[in-house]
C-alpha cells in the first residue's frame, strides 16, 4: 500500500514512471495481449486447415477430430484470455489513475491562493474531467496495443524466417510499412486539425462553465438564446472539425485495410508456391491464408492508436505545466519559511521527501498545546511583509500586531488594501518575505496543518447531499446527537424542526434550497463542530440584508466565545464586541485599537462609523 501513495516526481514525467512502477503488472498484461491474438492467430489457422480437410472428405471423422477440438479450446482460449487482459489492465489503468489524481490534487492545492487569476474554471474541469481521462488511453489504446502488436510482428517474422527468409524480409518490410509509416504520415497531416479541435474543446469547456455559473445573469437578462446560439456555434465548430479529422483517420484506416488485404494476397501466394514446391499438403494454404487475418488486426488496431497520440501529448504537456507551477510555488514557500523563518531543512532529506511526492509536503507536523505559546501573544507578527511573484508592490509591509488568546481581531480595509493577503499569511497559506509569524510558538503553516484554525468565507460551499452530512465535514465520526446540538447552537433548530427529514433533508446543489443566511448557519455549525480555537471569518455576512446581518452576527460572536476570531470585514456593524479594530491601506496599518479608542481618538472613525449607523 505504501507503495501505491508514493507518487513520481515533476521532472519524470505522466507516462513512464507509472509503467516502470507497475512493470509486472504491464508486462504481465502486454504478455496475455500477445497471447490473445496468438489464440485468434491459430483459432483462424486450425479452422483454415480444417475447412481445407474437411473438403477432401476423409473416410473418417477421426481425421478431423484434432482439428476440431482445437478450434473449440483455442476459441474459448481467445475470449479468456481477452477477457483476463481486459481485467489485469483495467486494474492497472485504475490504480496509475487514482495515484494520477492525487499528483495532480497535490500540484494544485499549493496554488490554491492564485488558482483563479493563473487558471479559468474550465480549464481545471478540464484538467480534472479531460486530461487525467485521457491518460488512461495512453495504457490501455496505445502502450498495450503497440507492445502486443510489435510482440506479435516479431514473431510472426520469425517463424516466416524459419520456413522462407526471403519471404519474411518482405513480409517484415511490408507490414513495417503498415504499422509506422502510414500511422507517422496520417498524424503529420492531422496534426493542426487536431490542436484546432483540442483548443476549440478547451474554449467550450470554459464557456460553458462560465455560463453555469453565470446562468442567473443570463435568466436575468433574458438572453439565453444568445447564450443556446453561441454554444450550439463552438460545438458545430468542434463538430466540423471532428468530421474533417475523422475523416483523415477514415482514410488512414481505408489504406492500413488495403495494405492489410494485400498482405493477405502474398500470403496465400506464398502459401500456394511452398504447396506447389512440395514443403507442405496444400490443406494448409487456406490455414496459412487465413492467419494473416487477425495479425493485420493487431497491427491496424496499433495503427489507429498512433494516429491518436497527439492528444495525449497536449493532456501531458498541460499537466506537466500545471505541476511545474505547483512545485515552483511549494519552492518558493519553502525557501521562503526556512530563509526567515526556521532553519533550513537537509538536503538529503529534502531529496527523498521529493522523490516520494509530486509536491512536498511538510515532513512533520509538531504537536502543538495551546498553553504552551508565548506568554506576550497567542498570535505575534514581527514585521510581516509579503509581494506577490510579478508585483512591483508590497501587498502588505511592515505588519506588528499581537494577539491575546480568545481575543476578537477585525480587518477593516477597502478593496486591495492588503486585507486577504494578511488574511492568508497568517492562516499558513502564504509565507511572509519579510518579518515573522508565529501562532502558539510555532510558525503559521506548522500551525495550519496541526488543524488550529477554521474558516468561514463569504460563500461556504454546500454539497449536494443532507444538511447532517453537510455539517459533518467538520467532523466526519461526529454522531448524529452531536451534529444536531451544533446546529441549535448555529441557529438551525427551528428550520429543522419545520423539515420533513429533518437533518436528512438535501440541500441541493451549492445549498440552492435555503437562503444566504441559513447557509452561512449551516456553515457556523460546521465549524462549531471543528472545535478549533482559531477563527477565520472572511465576510461571512456579505451579500446578507442588515436584519440577517445582525441576526448572524449575535449567533456567531454568542458561539464563538473564548475562540481567538479574526474576522475581515467592508464595514463597521458589530465593532462594539471586537478587542482590537485594524484598518489597512496601501497594505499598512493606519489605525489601531479597540472601538472606544478609535472613536476617542479617530475623527475618521467617527464618521465610517456614523455612516454605518442607518444600516445597523
Amino acid at each position: 500500500m505504501k507503495e501505491e501513495v508514493q507518487q513520481p516526481t515533476a521532472t519524470r514525467g505522466w507516462i513512464r514512471p507509472y509503467v516502470r512502477k507497475q512493470a509486472v503488472r504491464f508486462l504481465a498484461v502486454s504478455l496475455i495481449a500477445t497471447l490473445a491474438v496468438a489464440c485468434g492467430a491459430a483459432l483462424l489457422f486450425t479452422s483454415g486447415y480444417l475447412i481445407s480437410r474437411s473438403a477432401l472428405q476423409p473416410y473418417n471423422v477421426l481425421m478431423v477430430y484434432v482439428p476440431i477440438v482445437l478450434v473449440r479450446t483455442f476459441g474459448f482460449g481467445r475470449a479468456v484470455i481477452h477477457y483476463v487482459e481486459r481485467l489485469i489492465s483495467h486494474d492497472m489503468v485504475l490504480r496509475i489513475l487514482s495515484a494520477m489524481r492525487v499528483r495532480l490534487y497535490r500540484a494544485l492545492e499549493p496554488q490554491a491562493v492564485h488558482i483563479r487569476s493563473r487558471y479559468r474554471t474550465g480549464d481545471i474541469l478540464g484538467l480534472l474531467a479531460e486530461d487525467i481521462e485521457q491518460l488512461q488511453n495512453v495504457y490501455l489504446r496505445l502502450a498495450l496495443p503497440y507492445t502486443a502488436a510489435v510482440l506479435v510482428y516479431a514473431a510472426g517474422v520469425l517463424i516466416l524466417g524459419y520456413m522462407d527468409a526471403a519471404f519474411a524480409v518482405l513480409i517484415a518490410l511490408y507490414c513495417g510499412f503498415l504499422l509506422i509509416t502510414v500511422p507517422v504520415v496520417t498524424l503529420l497531416a492531422s496534426r493542426v486539425i487536431r490542436k484546432k479541435h483540442l483548443k476549440e474543446r478547451s474554449l467550450l469547456y470554459q464557456e460553458t462553465a462560465d455560463s453555469i455559473f453565470g446562468m442567473n445573469d443570463w435568466l436575468l437578462s433574458g438572453r439565453t438564446n444568445h447564450l443556446l446560439e453561441r454554444l450550439a456555434q463552438r460545438q458545430a465548430a468542434m463538430a466540423d472539425l471532428d468530421r474533417r479529422n475523422r475523416r483523415k483517420e477514415w482514410r488512414a484506416e481505408w489504406i492500413m485495410q488495403c495494405i492489410g488485404g494485400g498482405a493477405v494476397l502474398l500470403m496465400a501466394v506464398w502459401a500456394g508456391s511452398m504447396s506447389t514446391s512440395g514443403q507442405f499438403a496444400p490443406e494448409w494454404i487456406a490455414a496459412y491464408t487465413f492467419v494473416t487475418f487477425p495479425l493485420i488486426e493487431a497491427m491496424v488496431r496499433a495503427g489507429q492508436a498512433v494516429i491518436a497520440s497527439p492528444d495525449y501529448r497536449v493532456s501531458t504537456r498541460r499537466l506537466q505545466e500545471v505541476e511545474a507551477a505547483g512545485t515552483a510555488e511549494m519552492e518558493a514557500k519553502t525557501e521562503t519559511t526556512t530563509g526567515v523563518n526556521s532553519p533550513a531543512a537537509p538536503a538529503d532529506a529534502s531529496a527523498e521527501a521529493s522523490a516520494d511526492a509530486s509536491v512536498a509536503a511538510p515532513a512533520s507536523i509538531p504537536s502543538i498545546n495551546i498553553k504552551d505559546g508565548p506568554s506576550d501573544a497567542f498570535i505575534h507578527l514581527d514585521g510581516v511583509g509579503y509581494r506577490y511573484p510579478g508585483s512591483e508592490g508590497w501587498s502588505v509591509r511592515d505588519i506588528h500586531l499581537k494577539v491575546q488568546t480568545g481575543e476578537k481581531i477585525a480587518l477593516i480595509g477597502r478593496s486591495g488594501a492588503g486585507k486577504s493577503t494578511l488574511f492568508k499569511l497568517i492562516q499558513g497559506e502564504l509565507a511572509p518575505q519579510e518579518g515573522r509569524i508565529s501562532i502558539a510558538g510555532v510558525e503559521a503553516q506548522a500551525a495550519r496543518e496541526a488543524g488550529l484554525f477554521s474558516v468561514m468565507n463569504q460563500q461556504p460551499y454546500l454539497f449536494d447531499t443532507t444538511i447532517a452530512n453537510n455539517i459533518r465535514l467538520g467532523r466526519q465520526n461526529a454522531s448524529d446527537e452531536e451534529v444536531m446540538a451544533v446546529a441549535e447552537r448555529a441557529g438551525l433548530g427551528e428550520l429543522i424542526a419545520s423539515l420533513p427529514k429533518g437533518l436528512e433533508t438535501p440541500v441541493r446543489e451549492t445549498g440552492s434550497r435555503f437562503s444566504g443566511g441559513e447557509r452561512q448557519r449551516i456553515s457556523l455549525a460546521r465549524v462549531l463542530l471543528q472545535n478549533r480555537p482559531i477563527v477565520l471569518l472572511d465576510e461571512p455576512t456579505v451579500g446578507l440584508d442588515p436584519i440577517t446581518e445582525q441576526r448572524l452576527l449575535t449567533t456567531l460572536f454568542q458561539n464563538l466565545q473564548g475562540r481567538t476570531l479574526i474576522w475581515i470585514t467592508h464595514h463597521l456593524t458589530g465593532m462594539e464586541q471586537m478587542d482590537q479594530i485594524i484598518f489597512l491601506d496601501g497594505g499598512k496599518i493606519t489605525m489601531q485599537g479597540s472601538h472606544e479608542q478609535l472613536l476617542q481618538q479617530h475623527e475618521r472613525y467617527r464618521q465610517l462609523y456614523a455612516l454605518d449607523q442607518p444600516l445597523l
